[in-house]
């Protein structure tokens, strides 16, 4: 039995600013042992359903091969020769956890079965399902092909994890038990482009080295002999430091406990270890901020807060001081996801919710190491990144079309109450600005905390604040503008709060629907300035009760609002589903857009009973931050969070378009991100205050992304504002102008989305995958679709940026402005773009090109 310690840090002050990067065991590696007896001596071919094959080749050691039958000699997954696939252990977890933001750490390693023998590679038809040991299911596309073997351990003496940390010596033992356990991997297509993989484990065996007989421990005749020089050298047993004799699950900030444990029954730790080539790329993971090619990093793949600078400086070494963790890193993100495609056009993804690091360090391999006892997971064939996208979204689902207010014009954010917005709403008409909703998040009403002002989370319209509320909505859509709002899967109590009618926290705490502690009581969660309950959505009341709350909000006439949160369940909460609480934190971000989603086609559903032809454009529409790799499935617009109001890479406007290219890539088709950035801080000595260059720029930015939507930020005071001036409100007209002069092509591709799973917004790659350049471009430049060249301005003072015209395209490119047409294909130019200019490029000869420089002009812009 393994040890599982959950360490709070919610209140921890005076933090080490630059803290460690957690522990976690190094690349495992171990040999492939084959048993000659049973298995040929030739090489061979099996088949996997239809479409697939495997090839078994015994060179150097012997590996494995997967190919499409349509490209037989371009394998979609092979193994490593001579080396073990398939790797367990049983590793002692701690996991530190602080408001929003989680730390998973290696710590003591009981044991390690690195070495794999292959038993048997057999191909199964239907009719030997009932002789085969393995779980089939009816779905299943025969022939399937199962393998079979052992996993064992075999160790040099006082071998050190140092390289990542890990502590302790892993020491050999000569007269201690041999450990094995048997496996199974079985290969199954999925469909005509996927092949499904499945790795099951069985309890470990424990046996004495010098008393297992050479069958029943997995040590094959084919190999005897060569085994038996390794066991003179080495002895037969790993033993990694002695567990310390305790269980801990700890709830409380630095409490302990101890108990005697028994030997581990079962691993919790599995490795997948395969090739890759050294000049492979890998992309996706989900939504990241930092980096588009991950080749030689680790990644985690665990839903939390991104952190509030990410690296970036001073501000990160802030954040950690005054709050364990907060600054986050590079891979800290709200929406990642356990799925890559790489420049060798090779992907795969994983089933589950399970903690998993994908460590892509070693220039041969690709290693995963998931925290469980078994995993599924799918293996994708494609021969462009289009067709591995269209395929991955084919299935785990695709976003639905936008409604097309939406998409129209500018989703004005900001706050203050009814005199307010209609006060702004006036300036607006005067610059002329194309408006399709307003977004007002302070609906709730407002309270000021420490780190500035915040909303009382108690879903209905705060009267005082928004008086004449059901006019004001009513006003606006006479002139075809929505209103949004803002919730999330939280309750704060609100007995201070003034003028409430209900108060949502009692109510779901009667009905016992919200997430409870170790103790059965709700659990409080620390959130920024204060605790909050979160709702239990494996509940069935929960559903039926937040439904009715939300469309309360709709009945008044509201049409879209942002679903916000989703990473925070505490990995030691408890549920009403009683699912481990570890893999439920991955999937609550689904479940949360899952109820929102639900209530969108419920009522469009309702709708159409009773207007079966009036305001067809009168949808619904929601916006997410958290996701997991499902989440495209039931969300229907994305967000990418709190950025900071800053020019930085890890976690201001670059990190803004690296998250939505990434996501993009991810099935993530509609993103988009707060227009100047959220995260302010006025702090004496560090101090992050949007400036109205960074404003500007990235209105120009995100007039070519899927949504223009504002926000003041977490301190409006302290930053500049669309409204703050007369050069914002007339940028804010011209940027909003630009937005809606390319609607046209905007409505095609989130059609093209919903139809095919691609981005509005794309890295480089997905069109010119055979372009060198192309892989070292993050947030330099991006298309939208396939007919836009967008190279924004993303650095304090410039007005030039460099522009790069890919391999492959047969088209020039016209700057839109000049007209300039750059025709040299691999070549890069320095284009002028002051304020008022971004950097665009149509190709030429494209008629959604000239139509976009029509509209343009038609507005007065060109």
């Amino acid at each position: 039995m393994a040890i599982l310690k959950i360490s709070k840090k919610h209140h921890k002050r005076f933090n080490n600013p630059f803290p460690s990067p957690p522990t976690t065991i190094p690349n495992v590696q171990g040999s492939l042992f084959i048993n000659s007896k049973a298995l040929s001596s030739q090489d061979q071919t099996f088949s996997i359903g239809k479409d697939f094959h495997l090839s078994w080749s015994i060179i150097n050691g012997g590996h494995l091969s997967i190919s499409h039958l349509s490209q037989k000699n371009r394998p979609v997954w092979s193994t490593i020769s001579g080396k073990a696939f398939v790797s367990a252990a049983v590793v002692d977890t701690e996991i530190e956890e602080s408001r929003g933001s989680f730390l998973v750490k290696d710590k003591d390693v009981h044991l390690i079965c690195n070495h794999q023998t292959i038993d048997e590679i057999r191909m199964i038809n239907q009719y030997e399902v009932s002789v085969a040991d393995f779980p089939f299911t009816e779905e299943m596309k025969f022939p399937t092909l199962l393998i079979t073997g052992r996993l064992f351990n075999m160790s040099k003496k006082n071998k050190r994890f140092q390289k990542y940390g890990v502590e302790g010596n892993i020491q050999f033992e000569s007269k201690g038990p041999f450990v094995y356990a048997r496996y199974w991997v079985l290969f199954d297509q999925k469909n005509k482009h996927e092949v499904g993989f499945q790795v099951k484990i069985e309890k470990l065996n424990f046996g004495s080295s010098d008393k297992v007989s050479p069958e029943g421990s997995g040590v094959y005749k084919g190999f005897k002999k060569r085994m038996s020089s390794r066991k003179k050298r080495l002895g037969w047993f790993w033993y990694l430091s002695r567990p310390r004799g305790f269980v801990l699950v700890s709830s409380v900030e630095d409490e302990s406990g101890e108990m005697e444990i028994s030997k581990p029954k079962e691993f919790n730790r599995i490795w997948l270890s395969y090739a890759s080539d050294e000049n492979e790329r890998f992309y996706g993971f989900g939504e990241q901020f930092s980096h588009m090619n991950f080749k030689g990093k680790r990644v985690p793949i665990l839903v939390q807060e991104q952190g509030i600078g990410r690296g970036d400086q001073p501000i990160t070494c802030a954040a950690n001081l005054v709050s364990y963790r907060a600054g986050g890193d590079w891979s800290t993100t709200y929406a990642p996801s356990p799925f890559y495609m790489t420049s060798k056009m090779r992907s795969l993804y994983l089933e589950g919710y399970d903690y998993t690091i994908f460590d892509l360090t070693k220039l041969d391999r690709v290693q995963i190491q998931i925290y469980g006892n078994s995993v599924e997971g799918r293996i994708l064939h494609g021969n462009t990144p289009c067709e591995l996208i269209e395929r991955f979204t084919e299935t785990i689902g695709r976003l639905p079309e936008l409604p097309e207010w939406i998409i129209s014009g500018a989703v004005v954010g900001m706050q203050g109450g009814t005199n307010s917005v209609r006060r702004i709403w006036e300036e607006l008409r005067t610059y002329d600005v194309p408006v399709s909703a307003f977004w007002l998040q302070d609906w709730v009403g407002q309270r000021e905390t420490m780190i500035g002002s915040q909303l009382w989370w108690n879903w209905e319209v705060d009267e005082q604040r928004y008086w004449g509320w059901k006019e004001l909505i009513k006003d606006l859509s006479a002139q075809n503008i929505k209103v949004m709002t803002y919730c999330n899967p939280c309750l704060a109590p609100v007995e201070e709060k003034d003028n409430k009618k209900r108060n949502l926290f009692e109510e779901a705490k009667q009905l016992d629907i919200l997430v409870k502690d170790g103790n059965g009581n709700p659990y409080m969660v620390p959130n920024t300035a204060f605790d909050v309950a979160m709702l239990d959505l494996t509940h069935p009341k929960t559903e039926t009760w937040f439904k009715q709350i939300l469309l309360e909000m709709v009945d008044d006439g509201v049409r879209g609002w942002m679903a916000d949160f989703g990473e925070g369940l505490p990995v030691d909460a408890v549920l009403y589903s009683g699912e481990d609480p570890i893999s439920a934190h991955n999937r609550y971000p689904e479940l949360w857009a899952k109820i929102n989603r639900e209530i969108v086609e419920e009522w469009k559903s309702s709708k159409s009973l009773k207007n079966s032809n009036k305001d067809r454009d009168d949808g619904l529409v929601f916006f997410l931050r958290a996701g997991f790799k499902d989440s495209p499935k039931w969300g229907m617009l994305f967000w990418e969070g709190d950025q900071m109001v800053s020019w930085q890479a890890n976690d201001g406007i670059k990190s803004s378009v690296v998250g939505l290219l990434s996501s993009g890539i991810s099935g993530y088709a509609f993103n988009h991100s707060d227009i100047g950035g959220y995260c302010t801080v006025n702090l004496p000595i560090v101090k992050y205050r949007r400036s109205q260059e960074l404003l500007l720029r990235w209105m120009e930015l995100n007039s070519f992304t899927t949504v223009f939507r504002t926000h003041e930020g977490n301190k409006p005071s302290c930053n500049s504002q669309f409204y703050s001036n007369n050069q914002t409100l007339s940028h804010f007209a011209r940027t909003a102008k630009i937005y809606t002069a390319w609607k046209f092509y905007r409505i095609q591709l989130v059609k093209e989305a919903a139809r095919k799973g691609l981005p509005v917004c794309r890295h480089l790659f997905l069109h010119y995958p055979d372009d060198e350049h192309v892989h070292k471009l993050s947030y330099q430049q991006f298309l939208v679709g396939s007919e836009f060249l967008v190279v924004p301005v993303l650095d304090k003072g410039k007005k030039k940026v460099k522009a790069y015209f890919p391999l492959g395209e047969t088209s020039g490119w016209i700057h839109i402005w000049t007209g300039n047409v750059f025709s040299k294909q691999g070549s890069e130019s320095w284009i002028e773009a002051p304020i008022g200019y971004p950097c665009v490029f149509v190709k030429v000869g494209s008629i959604i090109g000239e139509t976009f420089l029509n509209n343009l002009k038609n507005f007065g812009i060109l």
